[in-house]
């Protein structure tokens, strides 16, 4: 458990609470920054994983565990400064919620956990790049909030949609495989 990649998504993990106080303290320049060195540690985990050769089982849920919190953490902050509406919150929460009870009825059956998607890790990179760039949005106007605020909305409509659609997609797996461990 204690791998140089375990190390940096704990890391990570230290970085919500951080994130959180610096959002209701409205610093915001300082919150993207953290979300930043978080999308830095989250990138270099897995490479680090990799190259090392210290992936392990703890690591492939401990890193998108943290990938979700980030995601709540980051949208209900975002919420509450009215940079985001209700509706992308609730559809990010009720497709994790799903997820999460269905991830407890398939370890109950003896099931393992998802296998991670490319397409997931997609949902999660444009997601994790909306939204520091629409925390942007709320530093003020000008042109650089222009152009934060198209390319953050670029981002959190294919994130939005792909998070969806992998949440379906990892659904129908999980159905099936407790459908099929009855038979």
């Amino acid at each position: 458990m204690l791998t140089v990649p375990n190390l940096l998504t704990a890391l990570r993990a230290l970085g919500i609470p951080l994130f959180l106080y610096l959002v209701g303290a409205e610093r915001y320049n300082l919150a993207v920054i953290t979300l930043m060195v978080a999308g830095a540690t989250d990138y270099l985990d897995g490479k680090l994983a990799r190259l090392l050769n210290q992936g392990s089982r703890f690591g492939e849920l401990f890193d998108p565990l943290v990938d979700r919190l980030y995601i709540l953490s980051v949208l209900i902050a975002m919420f509450l400064s009215d940079v985001v509406p209700v509706w992308i919150l609730l559809l990010v929460l009720i497709r994790d919620a799903v997820l999460f009870f269905l991830l407890i009825a398939m370890r109950r059956g003896g099931i393992p956990p998802f296998t991670v998607t490319f397409l997931g890790k997609a949902a999660t990179f444009n997601l994790l790049y909306a939204l520091p760039l629409l925390l942007l949005t709320a530093t003020g106007s000008g042109a650089l909030v222009d152009l934060a605020f198209i390319f953050g909305w670029a981002f959190a409509g294919w994130g939005i949609g792909l998070y969806l659609i992998t949440g379906v997609g990892y659904a129908r797996t999980g159905f099936k495989a407790l459908r099929d461990s009855r038979n």
